[in-house]
């Protein structure tokens, strides 16, 4: 199947695009093609990417046929040595970072490390970690998208702001100790109990289900390398589990870093998520194309408004919630100014790695250019670095280099029109 995406397809394709009754079918043509060739990637490349390799040549069956090719990744070598260096240096227990271009999904930066073991598999891949409060994402998307929720809508709850009582998840009760807060500061410093009442008040089980299987929960990621799929349980019924699902405080519902990426991706990417991809292009011996990876499209899972909604509640993360502490420097800084930032932040214990898990996901963009990240680490007694530090430090290093460009190119275009 890779040889349906060598460049003389490119032109095949080109000469089709004025038809508009065969647009449709071209376009099916294109995705079954890219989907095929992934997975003969990722059956001969899989191995070495669980393994934290990317070699440079490896062996591929195409078509019945072995051959080596030549490997082109997409990975940027500075962001993918910046991500080594901070999992390196802080040394979590477990920790991972996996970077995405949004608009594309090409992969920018994939780093692994457990302390204990040097050479363990790529935890980027493994969708056992709790999804925690990064499934608060999926929830405000259905109040919102669905429900026609506004970020300013009133949650009425009693309790605590961290914990989760049944007896206040599910009570109806307003009196003196009631609290109201808005939909957008619940998300932002990640009010459990706001959550769970949401659900009961505005979200139908079916609804949140829906959602999160358009955010590829229990769905196989096309990825051109494999990755465990993301498990919801959603409940049929309201009740008490549904207040734990849509809070994100259980450890039954499970993501892999790749999938947390792609959520905080499809919200900046207004609404649209990506397949992610790590090859960029095979070649064969004599350097000519074999294959040249492309965008793989999941269609639009929300509105473009809706998207703009959530973004504008993950920007509350960071300036005023959760991450505030760890992005008041960057979000303050006269270069990064012109630079969008959002996140969600998660914790819970997990059981397989067993300790303390730190979720942290978000996306940046100037405009034009955006990314997204999903960082994480589990800890079995003590902190060394939060997840939203290293995302706040992988975003800064990104844009220095993007915002560099930028000036040399001003500069650049100046000298010139001064000629």
């Amino acid at each position: 199947m890779l040889k349906l995406l060598l460049l003389p397809l490119a032109l095949l394709l080109s000469a089709f695009l004025f038809f508009t009754d065969k647009k449709t079918e071209i376009t099916e043509n294109t995705t079954n093609s890219s989907q095929s060739a992934r997975k003969e990637i990722a059956a001969s490349l899989g191995s070495s990417i669980r393994n934290n390799q990317f070699p440079e040549t490896k062996e591929f069956t195409l078509d019945q046929e072995t051959s080596k090719l030549n490997i082109k990744y997409t990975l940027d070598p500075q962001l993918q040595k910046e991500s080594d260096f901070l999992l390196k240096k802080y040394k979590p227990d477990y920790g991972a970072i996996f970077m995405i271009e949004a608009k594309t999904g090409r992969i920018l930066a994939m780093s692994s490390f457990q302390k204990s073991d040097p050479n363990a598999s790529n935890l980027n891949l493994r969708a056992t970690f709790p999804a925690a409060s990064v499934f608060k994402v999926i929830t405000a998307a259905a109040a919102i998208d669905h429900s026609g929720i506004n970020p300013d809508h009133k949650i009425a709850f009693n309790g605590g702001n961290y914990t989760l009582y049944k007896r206040n998840a599910l009570s109806e009760t307003v009196n003196r100790w009631t609290r109201f807060i808005s939909l957008k500061d619940a998300f932002a410093r990640s009010i459990n109990t706001a959550f769970g009442r949401l659900a009961i008040e505005n979200i139908e089980p079916q609804v949140l289900n829906t959602y999160a299987e358009k955010f590829m929960f229990n769905s196989e990621i096309q990825a051109d390398f494999p990755v465990e799929k993301s498990t919801a349980q959603v409940p049929e019924e309201k009740g008490f589990e549904l207040t734990q699902v849509a809070s994100g405080y259980n450890r039954y519902n499970t993501m892999s870093p790749v999938h947390g990426a792609m959520i905080a991706a499809a919200i900046i990417n207004e609404g649209r998520m990506n397949h992610p991809y790590i090859v960029d292009e095979l070649t064969d011996s004599n350097q000519n194309p074999v294959y040249k990876g492309a965008t793989l499209d999941n269609q639009q899972i929300i509105s473009v408004e809706s998207a703009a909604k959530v973004q504008s509640m993950m920007e509350q993360t960071v300036l005023t919630g959760t991450s505030r502490k760890t992005f008041r420097k960057i979000t303050r800084e006269k270069k990064f100014k012109e630079i969008e930032m959002g996140g969600k932040t998660g914790h819970f214990s997990g059981t397989n790695p067993k300790g303390r898990t730190d979720w942290f996901v978000g996306y940046a963009s100037d405009g034009d250019n955006k990314v997204a990240i999903a960082a994480i680490t589990v800890n079995i007694q003590k902190w060394t670095v939060k997840s939203s530090a290293l995302g706040e430090m992988m975003f800064r290093k990104h844009f220095k280099s993007v915002l560099e460009e930028k000036e040399i190119s001003r500069i650049s275009v100046n000298k010139k029109n001064r000629g």
